[in-house]
């Protein structure tokens, strides 16, 4: 008997049945143990492992829509999103790209929002056309994406575009604080805010620094063109 088994819905959509290695509800679980426990790279290789089991099982010819209300199918479209994190944390944008790409494909809705770090990824790889496609696709009203804006100007013309700045000083302003100030840490202030019911502006801001700092450390140049801003 095959392990899994994608079976279509009356939404012209799939339910991705699974079992052992394609029972993605326990990959996630196990890998969130990991994590929990400080092994980070086993919990980073069960969901990479995962993502490429869920790759090979998909057919090549033929578009497939998972059923985000069916608990597997979701579990798999977050297996590859998580498994797109780990790679964009450590910098391997390409890969990070691709992981994000399939999400996208097996999830078109977007629940995750995964084109905010696609844009980031796109942006990463400079690819300009790809960016220029993906960046429509997230709010105005979201300060990642006026982030975005703001490196993809400065990338293109070497400077900051001034209608975005103004609009990233003026209605996100601590996260414009954020971005500008010298340190960033992880303490027990911020834990406690980000954790809680409401957490503030300031905490959301260097949750957002904090996600993606990989991008900064490799592209220093932008955040000391916002701090001369």
């Amino acid at each position: 008997m095959q392990p899994f088994e994608l079976k279509p819905t009356a939404d012209q959509t799939f339910e991705l049945i699974g079992r052992g290695p394609y029972d993605f509800i326990r990959v996630l679980r196990d890998a969130q143990a990991n994590q929990q426990q400080g092994r980070v790279e086993q919990a980073c290789n069960l969901r990479f492992q995962a993502s490429q089991r869920l790759m090979e099982a998909l057919p090549e010819d033929e578009e497939v829509i998972l059923e985000w209300n069916h608990a597997n199918s979701r579990a798999a479209i977050e297996v590859l999103h998580a498994s797109a994190i780990d790679h964009f944390l450590i910098s391997d944008f390409e890969l990070s790209a691709a992981l994000l790409e399939l999400q996208l494909e097996l999830d078109p809705e977007d629940h995750l929002e995964g084109s905010t770090l696609l844009a980031f990824d796109y942006q990463a790889m400079d690819e300009q056309e790809l960016f220029d496609e993906v960046i429509n696709d997230i709010s105005d009203k979201q300060p990642e994406r006026v982030l975005l804006m703001l490196w993809a100007g400065f990338r293109r013309d070497g400077k900051l575009p001034i209608g975005e700045l103004k609009r990233f000083k003026e209605r996100f302003a601590p996260y414009y604080a954020e971005f500008v100030a010298d340190l960033h840490p992880a303490d027990e202030a911020y834990l406690q805010a980000i954790e809680s019911e409401r957490p503030t502006r300031e905490a959301e801001a260097r949750e957002l620094w904090l996600r993606t700092e990989p991008l900064w450390q490799q592209f220093p140049e932008f955040i000391e063109a916002l701090r001369r801003a």
